[in-house]
């Protein structure tokens, strides 16, 4: 009997210890969680900062300190180079907090995430486009931020970066010698990316597409249209050799 009583006691304080341990972060106030998530997020520790934000935004919800919880939460992610799961948490709060005083920085986040995570021109460029499209409705929702005139200087860069890998499709299909798809790709480039430094090069290589298609009369007349700034880019003369070397081909044929 003794030795049953005996094991019921220790039973029952190996209990009563699990209990008090798991409680013990009871005792911790919301705001001192927080306070602990800011130092840990100062300290560069943002594993850690982002269990003690996850804790507050859970405990918190509704509440002013939830809402501030889930910006720094977001970016405890974006500090560590968490783009994609940063991007979810800003989210969140632009989402379920409209009315935060952090939701121009949070937005002005997820375009800057999409644009870090784009990459190299010749990959896919889903987040590329993503950016542009946030970048634009931030611009739109906000056009006397802060962040102005880096988001155009973002999305000059990502335009360029867009163009450019339109134009070297271009380019693979003069080689593959499909010209009619080069032609149509080139004139992409102009009309779509109009404002980036790749629409010159698209002008020069449709006159040689047109060229190389032996559409010769058309390849003259766009060239004389786009003449003055095609020397203005010294793309008149390479454009014009084209031109004169299908004329040459011809003409032998024609012998």
């Amino acid at each position: 009997m003794n030795k049953i009583i005996k094991q019921f006691w220790i039973v029952f304080f190996a209990i009563s210890l699990s209990c008090a341990g798991s409680n013990a972060g009871d005792d911790i106030t919301l705001e001192e969680k927080f306070d602990i998530g800011m130092k840990n997020l100062e300290k560069e520790k943002y594993l850690q900062a982002q269990l003690d934000f996850k804790q507050v935004v859970i405990r918190g919800t509704g509440s002013d300190l939830g809402d501030d919880a889930q910006y720094y939460l977001a970016e405890s992610y974006y500090r560590n180079e968490e783009y994609l799961d940063a991007i979810s948490e800003y989210e969140k709060l632009t989402r379920r907090m409209g009315f935060s005083e952090f939701i121009e920085d949070a937005r002005f986040k997820i375009c800057e995430a999409y644009r870090i995570e784009s990459p190299t021109y010749f990959h896919d460029q889903q987040y590329t486009e993503k950016a542009l499209e946030r970048y634009q409705e931030f611009l739109d929702d906000f056009p006397q931020s802060k962040y102005r005139a880096n988001s155009l200087e973002s999305i000059e860069t990502m335009r360029n970066k867009m163009g450019k890998k339109l134009h070297e499709a271009g380019i693979l299909y003069m080689k593959m010698e499909e010209y009619e798809s080069a032609k149509m790709t080139f004139t992409q480039v102009i009309d779509k990316y109009y404002d980036t430094e790749m629409v010159f090069m698209a002008r020069q290589e449709l006159v040689k597409a047109m060229a190389y298609n032996r559409e010769i009369d058309e390849a003259i007349s766009f060239l004389n249209e786009n003449k003055q700034i095609l020397q203005e880019h010294d793309l008149f003369e390479d454009a014009k050799g084209a031109i004169h070397e299908i004329q040459n081909v011809i003409l032998k044929e024609q012998k």
